[in-house]
Protein backbone atom coordinates (compact mmCIF):
# COMPACT_ATOMS: atom_id res chain seq x y z
CA UNK A 1 0.00 0.00 0.00
CA UNK A 2 2.84 2.37 -0.78
CA UNK A 3 1.07 4.15 -3.64
CA UNK A 4 -0.68 7.39 -2.81
CA UNK A 5 -3.75 6.50 -4.87
CA UNK A 6 -5.70 3.40 -5.77
CA UNK A 7 -3.92 1.92 -8.78
CA UNK A 8 -6.77 -0.56 -9.32
CA UNK A 9 -8.91 2.17 -10.90
CA UNK A 10 -9.17 1.28 -14.61
CA UNK A 11 -8.40 3.89 -17.29
CA UNK A 12 -11.28 6.18 -18.19
CA UNK A 13 -12.69 6.29 -14.68
CA UNK A 14 -13.80 9.65 -13.27
CA UNK A 15 -11.21 11.75 -11.51
CA UNK A 16 -12.78 11.00 -8.12
CA UNK A 17 -12.26 7.25 -8.65
CA UNK A 18 -8.70 7.66 -9.89
CA UNK A 19 -7.77 9.75 -6.85
CA UNK A 20 -9.24 7.41 -4.24
CA UNK A 21 -6.43 7.23 -1.64
CA UNK A 22 -4.86 3.86 -0.91
CA UNK A 23 -3.22 4.96 2.36
CA UNK A 24 -5.01 6.01 5.49
CA UNK A 25 -2.59 8.89 6.08
CA UNK A 26 -3.66 10.38 2.74
CA UNK A 27 -7.37 10.26 3.59
CA UNK A 28 -8.67 13.82 3.93
CA UNK A 29 -11.30 14.75 6.50
CA UNK A 30 -13.01 13.03 9.45
CA UNK A 31 -10.26 13.91 11.91
CA UNK A 32 -12.76 13.31 14.74
CA UNK A 33 -12.58 9.60 13.83
CA UNK A 34 -9.09 9.24 12.40
CA UNK A 35 -7.02 11.81 14.29
CA UNK A 36 -4.49 10.88 16.96
CA UNK A 37 -6.02 8.68 19.65
CA UNK A 38 -9.43 8.77 17.99
CA UNK A 39 -11.82 5.75 17.95
CA UNK A 40 -11.07 4.33 14.51
CA UNK A 41 -7.38 5.10 14.77
CA UNK A 42 -7.13 3.09 18.01
CA UNK A 43 -9.18 0.22 16.59
CA UNK A 44 -7.02 -0.05 13.47
CA UNK A 45 -3.82 0.14 15.49
CA UNK A 46 -5.02 -2.84 17.54
CA UNK A 47 -6.37 -4.66 14.47
CA UNK A 48 -9.82 -4.66 16.06
CA UNK A 49 -12.40 -4.85 13.30
CA UNK A 50 -16.03 -4.31 14.26
CA UNK A 51 -19.32 -3.80 12.43
CA UNK A 52 -20.24 -0.18 11.85
CA UNK A 53 -22.57 2.23 10.12
CA UNK A 54 -20.95 5.16 8.30
CA UNK A 55 -23.53 7.94 8.25
CA UNK A 56 -22.91 11.14 6.33
CA UNK A 57 -23.78 13.19 3.25
CA UNK A 58 -22.53 12.25 -0.23
CA UNK A 59 -18.90 12.77 -1.11
CA UNK A 60 -17.37 12.66 2.38
CA UNK A 61 -15.44 9.41 1.91
CA UNK A 62 -17.68 6.61 3.24
CA UNK A 63 -16.71 4.06 0.57
CA UNK A 64 -13.06 5.08 0.62
CA UNK A 65 -12.89 4.73 4.39
CA UNK A 66 -14.44 1.25 4.24
CA UNK A 67 -11.85 0.19 1.62
CA UNK A 68 -9.01 1.54 3.73
CA UNK A 69 -10.27 -0.24 6.84
CA UNK A 70 -10.37 -3.51 4.90
CA UNK A 71 -6.81 -2.96 3.68
CA UNK A 72 -5.40 -2.09 7.08
CA UNK A 73 -7.03 -5.11 8.71
CA UNK A 74 -6.00 -7.48 5.89
CA UNK A 75 -9.64 -8.26 5.14
CA UNK A 76 -11.19 -9.12 1.81
CA UNK A 77 -13.31 -6.18 0.66
CA UNK A 78 -16.69 -7.39 -0.60
CA UNK A 79 -19.45 -5.02 -1.56
CA UNK A 80 -23.20 -4.99 -2.04
CA UNK A 81 -25.44 -2.15 -3.16
CA UNK A 82 -28.93 -1.93 -1.70
CA UNK A 83 -30.05 -0.49 -5.03
CA UNK A 84 -29.55 -3.80 -6.85
CA UNK A 85 -29.04 -6.54 -4.22
CA UNK A 86 -31.53 -8.58 -2.22
CA UNK A 87 -31.62 -11.48 0.25
CA UNK A 88 -30.23 -13.87 -2.38
CA UNK A 89 -27.13 -11.73 -2.86
CA UNK A 90 -26.70 -11.35 0.92
CA UNK A 91 -26.70 -15.13 1.34
CA UNK A 92 -24.24 -15.54 -1.53
CA UNK A 93 -21.91 -12.99 0.03
CA UNK A 94 -22.15 -14.80 3.37
CA UNK A 95 -21.33 -18.15 1.74
CA UNK A 96 -18.25 -16.68 0.05
CA UNK A 97 -17.17 -15.12 3.35
CA UNK A 98 -17.50 -18.51 5.04
CA UNK A 99 -15.28 -20.05 2.36
CA UNK A 100 -12.63 -17.39 2.95
CA UNK A 101 -12.92 -17.83 6.68
CA UNK A 102 -11.97 -21.48 6.35
CA UNK A 103 -8.63 -20.38 4.91
CA UNK A 104 -8.16 -17.81 7.67
CA UNK A 105 -9.10 -14.64 5.75
CA UNK A 106 -11.54 -12.13 7.17
CA UNK A 107 -14.23 -10.46 5.06
CA UNK A 108 -15.45 -6.88 5.32
CA UNK A 109 -18.83 -6.64 3.62
CA UNK A 110 -19.51 -3.06 2.59
CA UNK A 111 -23.19 -2.28 1.95
CA UNK A 112 -23.78 1.00 0.16
CA UNK A 113 -27.11 2.83 0.57
CA UNK A 114 -28.02 0.35 3.32
CA UNK A 115 -31.11 2.39 4.24
CA UNK A 116 -32.69 1.26 0.96
CA UNK A 117 -32.94 -2.33 2.21
CA UNK A 118 -36.35 -3.19 3.67
CA UNK A 119 -36.79 -4.77 7.10
CA UNK A 120 -36.61 -8.36 5.87
CA UNK A 121 -33.46 -7.64 3.89
CA UNK A 122 -31.82 -5.92 6.85
CA UNK A 123 -32.74 -8.85 9.07
CA UNK A 124 -30.96 -11.18 6.62
CA UNK A 125 -27.61 -9.76 7.77
CA UNK A 126 -28.18 -10.52 11.44
CA UNK A 127 -27.19 -14.20 11.74
CA UNK A 128 -24.00 -13.69 9.72
CA UNK A 129 -22.99 -10.64 11.73
CA UNK A 130 -23.83 -12.46 14.97
CA UNK A 131 -21.68 -15.46 14.00
CA UNK A 132 -18.81 -13.28 12.80
CA UNK A 133 -18.94 -14.63 9.25
CA UNK A 134 -18.19 -11.14 7.99
CA UNK A 135 -17.75 -7.67 9.42
CA UNK A 136 -20.66 -5.51 8.34
CA UNK A 137 -19.99 -1.92 7.24
CA UNK A 138 -23.02 -0.03 5.99
CA UNK A 139 -23.02 3.41 4.40
CA UNK A 140 -26.04 5.69 4.50
CA UNK A 141 -26.97 9.30 3.90
CA UNK A 142 -30.12 8.90 6.02
CA UNK A 143 -30.53 8.95 9.79
CA UNK A 144 -29.91 5.33 10.91
CA UNK A 145 -32.25 5.69 13.88
CA UNK A 146 -35.12 6.20 11.45
CA UNK A 147 -34.07 4.00 8.53
CA UNK A 148 -32.36 0.95 10.07
CA UNK A 149 -33.76 -1.82 12.22
CA UNK A 150 -32.96 -1.67 15.92
CA UNK A 151 -31.65 -5.23 15.73
CA UNK A 152 -29.08 -4.27 13.09
CA UNK A 153 -28.20 -1.02 14.85
CA UNK A 154 -27.56 -2.86 18.11
CA UNK A 155 -24.89 -4.95 16.37
CA UNK A 156 -23.06 -2.04 14.75
CA UNK A 157 -21.38 1.13 15.94
CA UNK A 158 -22.56 4.33 14.23
CA UNK A 159 -19.86 6.72 13.03
CA UNK A 160 -20.99 10.14 11.79
CA UNK A 161 -18.97 11.48 8.85
CA UNK A 162 -18.98 15.24 8.43
CA UNK A 163 -18.92 17.41 5.29
CA UNK A 164 -15.40 18.45 4.35
CA UNK A 165 -14.35 21.97 5.26
CA UNK A 166 -13.28 24.46 2.60
CA UNK A 167 -9.67 23.96 3.70
CA UNK A 168 -9.97 20.18 3.34
CA UNK A 169 -11.56 20.56 -0.09
CA UNK A 170 -8.65 22.79 -1.11
CA UNK A 171 -6.33 19.93 -0.22
CA UNK A 172 -8.36 17.60 -2.44
CA UNK A 173 -8.28 20.05 -5.34
CA UNK A 174 -4.59 20.87 -4.92
CA UNK A 175 -3.71 17.18 -4.91
CA UNK A 176 -5.78 16.55 -8.04
CA UNK A 177 -3.88 19.25 -9.92
CA UNK A 178 -0.49 17.86 -8.89
CA UNK A 179 -0.72 14.06 -8.89
CA UNK A 180 -0.14 12.12 -12.13
CA UNK A 181 -3.21 10.01 -11.38
CA UNK A 182 -5.22 13.23 -11.42
CA UNK A 183 -4.55 16.18 -13.71
CA UNK A 184 -0.87 16.56 -12.95
CA UNK A 185 0.32 15.20 -16.31
CA UNK A 186 -2.01 17.59 -18.16
CA UNK A 187 -0.30 20.55 -16.51
CA UNK A 188 -3.56 22.36 -15.73
CA UNK A 189 -2.96 25.72 -14.04
CA UNK A 190 -5.37 27.25 -11.51
CA UNK A 191 -4.95 30.31 -9.32
CA UNK A 192 -5.67 30.26 -5.59
CA UNK A 193 -8.86 32.26 -6.13
CA UNK A 194 -10.12 29.73 -8.68
CA UNK A 195 -9.31 26.83 -6.38
CA UNK A 196 -11.08 28.57 -3.51
CA UNK A 197 -14.13 29.15 -5.71
CA UNK A 198 -14.29 25.43 -6.53
CA UNK A 199 -13.88 24.49 -2.87
CA UNK A 200 -16.71 26.81 -1.85
CA UNK A 201 -18.99 25.55 -4.62
CA UNK A 202 -18.44 21.90 -3.67
CA UNK A 203 -20.25 22.53 -0.36
CA UNK A 204 -18.47 19.87 1.67
CA UNK A 205 -18.58 17.18 -1.06
CA UNK A 206 -15.16 15.98 -2.28
CA UNK A 207 -16.65 14.00 -5.16
CA UNK A 208 -18.50 17.08 -6.34
CA UNK A 209 -15.30 19.14 -6.11
CA UNK A 210 -13.42 16.67 -8.28
CA UNK A 211 -16.27 16.32 -10.78
CA UNK A 212 -16.47 20.11 -11.17
CA UNK A 213 -12.69 20.29 -11.54
CA UNK A 214 -12.67 17.57 -14.21
CA UNK A 215 -15.37 19.30 -16.26
CA UNK A 216 -13.60 22.64 -15.95
CA UNK A 217 -10.29 21.06 -17.03
CA UNK A 218 -11.93 19.80 -20.22
CA UNK A 219 -13.06 23.36 -20.98
CA UNK A 220 -9.74 25.04 -20.14
CA UNK A 221 -8.02 26.71 -23.05
CA UNK A 222 -4.29 26.61 -23.66
CA UNK A 223 -2.47 29.89 -23.25
CA UNK A 224 -0.27 31.54 -25.84
CA UNK A 225 3.23 30.35 -26.71
CA UNK A 226 2.36 26.78 -25.73
CA UNK A 227 1.54 27.68 -22.12
CA UNK A 228 -0.36 25.10 -20.08
CA UNK A 229 -4.16 25.26 -20.06
CA UNK A 230 -5.46 27.47 -17.29
CA UNK A 231 -8.72 27.42 -15.36
CA UNK A 232 -10.19 30.91 -15.39
CA UNK A 233 -12.93 32.18 -13.11
CA UNK A 234 -15.17 32.53 -16.15
CA UNK A 235 -14.78 28.82 -16.93
CA UNK A 236 -15.54 27.86 -13.33
CA UNK A 237 -18.63 30.05 -13.26
CA UNK A 238 -19.81 28.51 -16.51
CA UNK A 239 -19.37 25.03 -15.06
CA UNK A 240 -21.21 25.96 -11.90
CA UNK A 241 -24.09 27.48 -13.85
CA UNK A 242 -27.29 27.03 -11.86
CA UNK A 243 -25.92 24.27 -9.65
CA UNK A 244 -27.20 24.27 -6.10
CA UNK A 245 -25.72 23.33 -2.77
CA UNK A 246 -26.50 20.17 -0.84
CA UNK A 247 -30.03 20.01 0.52
CA UNK A 248 -31.21 16.40 0.06
CA UNK A 249 -34.89 17.29 0.02
CA UNK A 250 -36.77 15.10 2.44
CA UNK A 251 -33.56 13.94 4.12
CA UNK A 252 -31.85 14.87 7.35
CA UNK A 253 -30.06 17.93 5.97
CA UNK A 254 -33.38 19.36 4.77
CA UNK A 255 -34.99 18.98 8.18
CA UNK A 256 -31.86 20.19 9.95
CA UNK A 257 -31.98 23.43 7.98
CA UNK A 258 -35.70 24.07 8.52
CA UNK A 259 -35.05 23.33 12.21
CA UNK A 260 -32.23 25.90 12.21
CA UNK A 261 -34.56 28.45 10.61
CA UNK A 262 -37.30 27.78 13.17
CA UNK A 263 -34.91 27.96 16.12
CA UNK A 264 -33.41 31.21 14.79
CA UNK A 265 -36.88 32.77 14.67
CA UNK A 266 -37.59 31.49 18.19
CA UNK A 267 -34.27 32.86 19.38
CA UNK A 268 -34.99 36.36 17.99
CA UNK A 269 -32.03 36.16 15.59
CA UNK A 270 -33.29 37.75 12.33
CA UNK A 271 -29.95 37.61 10.53
CA UNK A 272 -29.45 33.92 11.27
CA UNK A 273 -33.06 33.20 10.28
CA UNK A 274 -32.51 34.97 6.97
CA UNK A 275 -29.30 32.99 6.40
CA UNK A 276 -31.01 29.61 6.84
CA UNK A 277 -33.92 30.73 4.68
CA UNK A 278 -31.53 31.64 1.87
CA UNK A 279 -29.57 28.41 2.37
CA UNK A 280 -32.75 26.42 1.82
CA UNK A 281 -33.67 28.42 -1.27
CA UNK A 282 -30.12 28.03 -2.57
CA UNK A 283 -30.44 24.27 -2.11
CA UNK A 284 -33.66 24.11 -4.11
CA UNK A 285 -36.26 23.96 -1.34
CA UNK A 286 -39.85 24.75 -2.31
CA UNK A 287 -40.56 28.34 -1.20
CA UNK A 288 -44.21 27.42 -0.56
CA UNK A 289 -43.14 24.75 1.91
CA UNK A 290 -41.05 27.31 3.77
CA UNK A 291 -43.93 29.80 3.69
CA UNK A 292 -46.26 27.25 5.30
CA UNK A 293 -43.73 26.55 8.03
CA UNK A 294 -43.37 30.29 8.68
CA UNK A 295 -47.12 30.50 9.33
CA UNK A 296 -46.73 27.74 11.90
CA UNK A 297 -43.86 29.68 13.52
CA UNK A 298 -46.09 32.75 13.83
CA UNK A 299 -48.58 30.90 16.02
CA UNK A 300 -46.11 28.68 17.87
CA UNK A 301 -43.38 31.20 18.67
CA UNK A 302 -45.03 34.66 18.62
CA UNK A 303 -48.68 33.92 19.27
CA UNK A 304 -50.66 36.63 21.03
CA UNK A 305 -47.54 38.56 22.01
CA UNK A 306 -47.98 40.11 18.54
CA UNK A 307 -51.03 38.78 16.64
CA UNK A 308 -49.96 40.79 13.58
CA UNK A 309 -47.20 38.22 13.01
CA UNK A 310 -49.69 35.56 11.92
CA UNK A 311 -51.33 37.92 9.43
CA UNK A 312 -47.96 38.95 8.01
CA UNK A 313 -46.92 35.29 7.67
CA UNK A 314 -50.14 34.54 5.82
CA UNK A 315 -49.57 37.56 3.59
CA UNK A 316 -46.08 36.27 2.73
CA UNK A 317 -47.50 32.86 1.84
CA UNK A 318 -50.19 34.47 -0.33
CA UNK A 319 -47.68 36.65 -2.18
CA UNK A 320 -45.51 33.58 -2.84
CA UNK A 321 -48.53 31.74 -4.24
CA UNK A 322 -49.65 34.64 -6.43
CA UNK A 323 -46.36 36.00 -7.71
CA UNK A 324 -44.00 33.06 -7.45
CA UNK A 325 -40.24 33.60 -7.50
CA UNK A 326 -38.40 35.83 -6.90
CA UNK A 327 -41.01 38.40 -5.80
CA UNK A 328 -42.76 36.02 -3.42
CA UNK A 329 -39.53 34.98 -1.74
CA UNK A 330 -38.93 38.58 -0.69
CA UNK A 331 -42.35 38.71 1.00
CA UNK A 332 -41.59 35.49 2.90
CA UNK A 333 -38.23 36.95 3.92
CA UNK A 334 -40.05 40.03 5.23
CA UNK A 335 -42.33 37.80 7.32
CA UNK A 336 -39.36 35.83 8.68
CA UNK A 337 -37.58 39.02 9.73
CA UNK A 338 -40.74 40.30 11.44
CA UNK A 339 -41.30 37.05 13.33
CA UNK A 340 -37.68 36.89 14.47
CA UNK A 341 -37.83 40.49 15.69
CA UNK A 342 -41.27 40.28 17.35
CA UNK A 343 -41.87 39.65 21.08
CA UNK A 344 -42.13 35.91 21.74
CA UNK A 345 -44.79 33.84 23.42
CA UNK A 346 -45.51 30.13 23.15
CA UNK A 347 -48.44 30.46 25.59
CA UNK A 348 -51.05 29.73 22.89
CA UNK A 349 -49.05 26.69 21.70
CA UNK A 350 -48.63 25.34 25.24
CA UNK A 351 -52.27 25.99 26.16
CA UNK A 352 -53.53 24.24 23.01
CA UNK A 353 -51.37 21.16 23.63
CA UNK A 354 -52.40 20.98 27.28
CA UNK A 355 -56.08 21.27 26.45
CA UNK A 356 -55.85 18.55 23.78
CA UNK A 357 -54.00 16.23 26.13
CA UNK A 358 -56.51 16.92 28.92
CA UNK A 359 -59.50 16.23 26.68
CA UNK A 360 -57.92 13.02 25.38
CA UNK A 361 -57.20 11.69 28.88
CA UNK A 362 -60.46 12.56 30.71
CA UNK A 363 -64.13 11.53 30.34
CA UNK A 364 -66.39 13.54 28.07
CA UNK A 365 -68.16 15.80 30.58
CA UNK A 366 -71.70 16.92 29.81
CA UNK A 367 -72.28 20.50 28.76
CA UNK A 368 -73.70 22.41 31.76
CA UNK A 369 -77.43 22.94 31.38
CA UNK A 370 -77.24 26.73 31.37
CA UNK A 371 -74.85 26.62 28.38
CA UNK A 372 -76.93 24.26 26.26
CA UNK A 373 -78.72 25.34 23.13
CA UNK A 374 -82.50 25.74 23.44
CA UNK A 375 -84.05 26.20 19.99
CA UNK A 376 -87.27 24.28 20.81
CA UNK A 377 -89.91 24.48 23.54
CA UNK A 378 -89.05 20.92 24.64
CA UNK A 379 -85.44 21.87 25.23
CA UNK A 380 -86.50 24.97 27.13
CA UNK A 381 -88.82 22.85 29.29
CA UNK A 382 -85.81 20.66 30.11
CA UNK A 383 -84.00 23.73 31.41
CA UNK A 384 -81.58 24.18 28.53
CA UNK A 385 -80.19 27.69 28.65
CA UNK A 386 -81.96 28.48 31.94
CA UNK A 387 -80.18 31.07 34.09
CA UNK A 388 -77.70 31.78 31.32
CA UNK A 389 -76.43 35.35 31.62
CA UNK A 390 -75.94 37.25 28.39
CA UNK A 391 -72.54 38.91 28.80
CA UNK A 392 -73.41 41.97 26.69
CA UNK A 393 -76.20 42.87 29.12
CA UNK A 394 -73.81 42.85 32.09
CA UNK A 395 -71.51 45.66 33.34
CA UNK A 396 -68.29 45.76 31.33
CA UNK A 397 -69.89 43.15 28.99
CA UNK A 398 -68.76 40.52 31.47
CA UNK A 399 -70.94 38.15 33.49
CA UNK A 400 -68.85 38.17 36.65
CA UNK A 401 -68.95 34.85 38.51
CA UNK A 402 -70.44 32.92 35.58
CA UNK A 403 -68.88 29.51 34.86
CA UNK A 404 -68.39 27.95 31.45
CA UNK A 405 -66.59 24.70 32.31
CA UNK A 406 -68.27 21.47 33.41
CA UNK A 407 -68.63 21.62 37.21
CA UNK A 408 -65.73 19.24 37.88
CA UNK A 409 -63.34 21.36 35.80
CA UNK A 410 -64.14 24.84 37.13
CA UNK A 411 -60.92 26.71 37.75
CA UNK A 412 -58.86 24.80 35.15
CA UNK A 413 -56.19 26.95 33.50
CA UNK A 414 -54.42 26.24 30.21
CA UNK A 415 -53.56 29.69 28.92
CA UNK A 416 -50.82 31.51 30.81
CA UNK A 417 -49.98 34.77 28.99
CA UNK A 418 -46.37 35.85 29.18
CA UNK A 419 -45.14 39.23 30.36
CA UNK A 420 -44.17 40.38 26.85
CA UNK A 421 -45.79 42.26 23.99
CA UNK A 422 -49.58 42.36 23.75
CA UNK A 423 -49.86 39.34 26.05
CA UNK A 424 -48.74 41.52 28.94
CA UNK A 425 -51.95 43.53 28.48
CA UNK A 426 -53.97 40.34 27.96
CA UNK A 427 -52.65 39.02 31.29
CA UNK A 428 -53.65 42.26 33.00
CA UNK A 429 -57.16 42.02 31.49
CA UNK A 430 -57.61 38.40 32.59
CA UNK A 431 -56.39 39.24 36.10
CA UNK A 432 -58.92 42.08 36.31
CA UNK A 433 -61.73 39.78 35.18
CA UNK A 434 -60.71 37.21 37.77
CA UNK A 435 -60.99 39.96 40.37
CA UNK A 436 -64.58 40.60 39.24
CA UNK A 437 -65.28 36.86 39.53
CA UNK A 438 -63.91 36.75 43.08
CA UNK A 439 -65.98 39.76 44.10
CA UNK A 440 -69.16 38.26 42.61
CA UNK A 441 -68.53 34.93 44.34
CA UNK A 442 -67.97 36.74 47.65
CA UNK A 443 -71.23 38.67 47.25
CA UNK A 444 -73.21 35.51 46.58
CA UNK A 445 -71.68 33.72 49.56
CA UNK A 446 -72.56 36.75 51.78
CA UNK A 447 -76.20 36.91 50.69
CA UNK A 448 -78.73 35.36 53.12
CA UNK A 449 -79.94 31.98 51.96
Amino acid sequence: MSDLFDRDAPPGQPLAARLRPARLEDYIGQSHLLGPDRPLTRALARDQLYSMILWGPPGVGKTTLARLIAGYTRSHFATLSAVSAGVKEIRAAAFEAQQRGQSGQRTLLFVDEVHRFNKAQQDAFLPWVEEGVFTFVGATTENPSFELNNALLSRARVHVLKPLSVEELRQVIDRALIEPAGLGEAGIEASDSVRDLLAQAADGDARRALNLLEIAADMAEAGGDGAAPALSQAVIEEVLGESTRRLDRGGDLFYDQISALHKSVRGSAPDAALYWYCRMLDGGADPLYIARRVVRMASEEVGNADPRALRLALDGWEVQERLGSPEGELAVAQAILYLASAPKSNAAYVAYNQARAHVASTPGHDVPVHLRNAPTSLMKSLGHGHDYRYAHDEPNAYAAGETYFPDSLVGTRYYQPVDRGLEKRIAEKLEWLEGLDRAATHRRSSEPS
